[in-house]
Order: C-alpha cells, then sequence, then structure tokens
C-alpha cells in the first residue's frame, strides 16, 4: 500500500477510534451513574448497607471475581469467551492448597510432599495458566468456537478436580500465617485482595491502551482477518489473553482458598457466569471489539452490590441466583440493542 493511500486511511479511521473511545468513556460514566445510584437507594433502604464494614466486605467478595472479570474482559474484546474459569478456580485452589504445610485431605493426591507458600503458589499459577494456554490454543488451531471449546474445558477440568481430590475437601490444621495473609490478611485497613486486584486492574487497563498489545487485542475484535492481513500476529495475541485468564483465574482460586481456609469441590462454581456478567453491565461487547477494564471493575461492583443486598434482605441462594441471571439477561439484551443501534 502507497504512502498516500495509509495516510488517507489513517485521516479516516483517526476521528472513528476518537468517537469510539469516547462512548467507552460515557458508558463507563453511565455505568457508574447506575452504581451509585443503586448505593444510594439500598443505603436508604437498609441502614446496615451504608457501614465501613459492609463495603469492605462487598470489596472482598467483589476482587475475587473482580481478578477474572479483569482477565476476562480482554478475552472478550478479543472475540471470544471462557468458560473455564470457575473450574480453573477450584482445581488451582485443590492443587496449591495440598502443596501447602499444614494441609490434609482423604485424597490420594494429597501426601506429605509440601513446599513453601511462595513456591505452592507459583505451581498453582501455573497450572492455571497451562489451561489458560490449552484453551487459547485448541481455539486458535482448531478454529472451534470459544464457547464450545471452553464449555468442553470447563467439564474436563472440573473432572480433573473430582479425580485430584477424590470429592473430599483439603483442609488446613492449622493454616500458615504467610498463606493466610493472601485471602485474609490486609494492609492499612484494607483487605489483601482488594489490593491484589487493584494493581490487577490497573495493570489491565495500562496494557489495554497503551500499549502495541492493547490495540491489537481491540483490532482482532472489530476485525480479525483486517487485523491479520495488516500484519498483527492473531493467533498468538488470542493464546496470550487466554493464558494470562487462566493465570488470573488460578490467582483467584489461591485467593478463594485462602479466604476459606479450605479448597472444595463448589470452590469457584458459577464465578464464570457472575465475571461475564459484569464485564457485560461494564459495556464490554460480546462479539468483541469494544470495552473496558474500567467498565468491568464498575460492572463486577455493581453485581457484588445487588448480591449484598439481596443478602442483607435475606434472600435464599435460589433467588440470588434468578436475579443474577435477570441481570445478565438485561445486559445481553442491552448490548444486542446497542450494536443495532450504532449498524444503523
Amino acid at each position: 500500500m502507497s504512502s498516500t493511500a495509509q495516510m488517507d486511511r489513517q485521516v479516516v479511521e483517526a476521528p472513528k477510534r476518537g468517537l469510539a473511545r469516547l462512548n467507552i468513556q460515557v458508558e463507563n460514566i453511565a455505568s457508574g451513574v447506575v452504581l451509585v445510584g443503586l448505593v444510594i437507594v439500598l443505603s436508604l433502604v437498609s441502614p446496615a448497607f451504608l457501614s465501613f464494614s459492609n463495603f469492605l466486605d462487598i470489596a472482598r467478595v467483589v476482587a475475587i471475581t473482580g481478578i477474572i472479570a479483569a482477565g476476562m474482559t480482554l478475552v472478550i474484546i478479543t472475540g471470544g469467551i471462557d468458560l473455564s474459569v470457575g473450574s480453573t478456580v477450584g482445581l488451582v485452589g485443590a492443587v496449591t492448597a495440598s502443596l501447602v504445610a499444614n494441609s490434609a485431605s482423604n485424597s490420594d493426591f494429597v501426601t506429605a510432599f509440601k513446599l513453601p507458600v511462595p513456591l505452592a503458589v507459583l505451581v498453582g499459577l501455573a497450572v492455571g495458566s497451562l489451561i489458560g494456554f490449552v484453551n487459547g490454543l485448541i481455539i486458535t488451531k482448531t478454529k472451534i468456537e470459544p464457547f464450545m471449546a471452553t464449555l468442553g474445558s470447563m467439564i474436563f477440568v472440573k473432572g480433573l478436580l473430582y479425580l485430584f481430590t477424590g470429592g473430599y475437601p483439603v483442609n488446613f490444621q492449622p493454616m500458615p500465617d504467610d498463606f493466610a495473609f493472601i485471602g485474609q490478611g490486609a494492609l492499612f485497613g484494607i483487605p489483601t485482595p482488594v489490593w491484589v486486584f487493584a494493581v490487577i486492574v490497573v495493570a489491565l487497563w495500562w496494557i489495554s491502551r497503551r500499549t502495541t498489545v492493547g490495540r491489537a487485542i481491540y483490532a482482532i475484535g472489530g476485525n480479525p482477518e483486517a487485523a491479520r492481513l495488516s500484519g498483527l500476529k492473531v493467533e498468538r495475541t488470542k493464546i496470550m489473553v487466554y493464558t494470562l485468564l487462566g493465570l488470573l483465574a488460578g490467582l483467584a482460586g489461591i485467593i478463594l482458598t485462602s479466604r476459606l481456609a479450605s479448597a472444595t469441590t463448589v470452590n469457584g462454581t458459577g464465578y464464570e457466569l457472575i465475571a461475564i456478567s459484569g464485564v457485560v453491565i461494564g459495556g464490554t461487547s460480546l462479539v468483541g471489539g469494544r470495552g473496558s477494564v474500567i467498565g468491568s471493575l464498575i460492572g463486577v461492583f455493581t453485581v457484588g452490590v445487588i448480591q449484598n443486598a439481596l443478602n442483607l434482605f435475606g434472600a435464599s441462594t435460589q433467588i440470588q441466583y434468578v436475579v443474577t441471571g435477570l441481570v445478565l439477561l438485561l445486559a445481553i439484551s442491552l448490548d444486542g440493542i446497542a450494536r443495532r443501534r450504532r449498524r444503523t
């Protein structure tokens, strides 16, 4: 392509990129207004909701699913999705717990072999990264739809979790202090998971907005064929974001295990739906090419506030699932309406 043609294309595309970024900022502001309005209404209905300790509880819970949602944002922006993150949370949590001192279980795979906490955590993160890498490899090399590929890996990883634990929990007698700090500790009065979540959000926001990798992620989601023809490494980038999501799901599993002081087969169940709900509510399009980590931050806090309010009002687990599902359906419907309006 000639230099003149390239300049013409840049002149045409620059306003489009600027408009798209402005639209995302407007959507983030709108989502933030909705979240603030929800907090105000719930504070008026239930004075207990407004307490500082309750906000810390919300942040502590949201941090775990939010870590997953941050990575899920990048995957969905590329036009993909990952349903296996909940199973990854459970498996990584169990593997890591089995390697930490003072852990015990009736499972044959939980032996007397133990590692220092940092090494056990690294092994867990490696397992999560491997699951994400395999997902990315299958999707890019076989061209299977991400939904179907990760649905299969969700079942496969859940099976590995049951095989590894034998269905038994992995408990601590007692839990080492340095491992407990990961999920139960605090710095300056703020829970450790919240600090970890904040660092991840800032890092992924910077990557997605200030680096060539971030621009490639958006380009691939917008038009993968055009991205390939322009010289972008489409398959490598997709494998990278799935691997990153696997690592973050593993990190969430480690934090959850530390927080609960136990690794069970139900850990992480449904986390994929909560993460996807937060991402979609935050304005990320399920067809790819559009979204932001900050929007997902607002989205997961919105889901967390709703779930916390339902707990305060004494709603059963079944009702909480119904409400979360309705919120997800509403967000998907609004995303579809917004896409049709943009096309017209």
